[in-house]
């Protein structure tokens, strides 16, 4: 099944690789969740799901406890008139003033339909600032959303950096890992999918933190391009690597193939 959000570097393409080195465990423990695409085609007894960003645990979370109603609610967002420039800046203000969190779960999720290119991005003060998308009809994810929140009962979302959820991993979890990515480029530095800003030295202490769980006997498995950098620094790991096709950038000519890597910590 597909997620139900867009998020930029979605890992549902190349699922099939990622569960091909997936040991099995008794939860799989994912510290950067994003769409949860994994968890959705993964059959782990338990899931422990953290992000950074406090959004889009949120929606989770809404849709997880209240399910159909949750949908329900959200629905009416998704309508011809909403479809709008100016309803859709209005939207957002809301989205950033607001402190009613099942309003502003419903009003991510119709941003994250409704704006540029699926993308999740904030200013340095927190504000969502993606502008609008344009696009014809905006899907509504209603079967999705339906999947996800039954899938959900065996998952706990939680609001955390990856340093606390690792930190928190026992004997019996699988940990997978998609920060993100090392740019490719100076000018393809795209890392505000929270507030928080992710360089270099968070990457190092991600594959520090995956070669101590290793060491405990707790495998980890880390997503990321495929550099001589990234190579250095996943130095303890296996390491598998392939091409994917990019399918979120701000120019369209150039959604084209990139090396990525797998690296296993075992």
């Amino acid at each position: 099944m597909k997620p139900f959000l867009k998020w930029a570097g979605n890992k549902y393409k190349i699922v099939d690789k990622i569960k091909a080195l997936l040991p099995t465990g008794e939860r799989l423990v994912e510290p950067f969740v994003g769409s949860g695409a994994l968890f959705l085609n993964t059959e782990y007894p338990h899931y422990l799901l953290t992000d950074a960003n406090a959004d889009l645990i949120t929606l989770y979370q809404h849709l997880q406890t209240e399910g159909e109603a949750f949908i329900n609610y959200c629905r009416p967002l998704f309508t011809p008139e909403n479809n709008d420039k100016d309803r859709y800046y209005a939207l957002r203000e809301e989205f950033n003033s607001t402190a009613d969190s099942r309003r502003k779960s419903a009003i991510f999720l119709y941003m994250n339909k409704h704006g540029y290119n699926g993308l999740c991005r904030y200013n340095l003060q927190g504000g969502f600032n993606v502008p609008f998308g344009r696009y014809k009809r905006p899907y509504f994810p209603e079967a999705e959303m339906r999947h996800f929140a039954t899938k959900a009962q065996q998952a706990t979302f939680q609001q955390a950096n990856f340093a606390t959820t690792m930190a928190n991993c026992q004997p019996g979890d699988v940990v997978y890992c998609d920060p993100p990515y090392v740019p490719l480029s100076q000018t393809a530095n795209f890392t505000s999918y929270s507030a928080d800003v992710f360089g270099w030295a968070e990457q190092q202490a991600l594959a520090q933190q995956a070669t101590k769980l290793a060491q405990r006997g707790i495998p980890v498995i880390i997503s990321n391009h495929d550099t001589e950098e990234v190579r250095e620094v996943y130095a303890a790991a296996e390491i598998e690597s392939f091409e994917v096709r990019r399918f979120i950038s701000c120019n369209g000519d150039k959604r084209d193939k990139a090396a990525e890597l797998l690296a296993l910590f075992s």
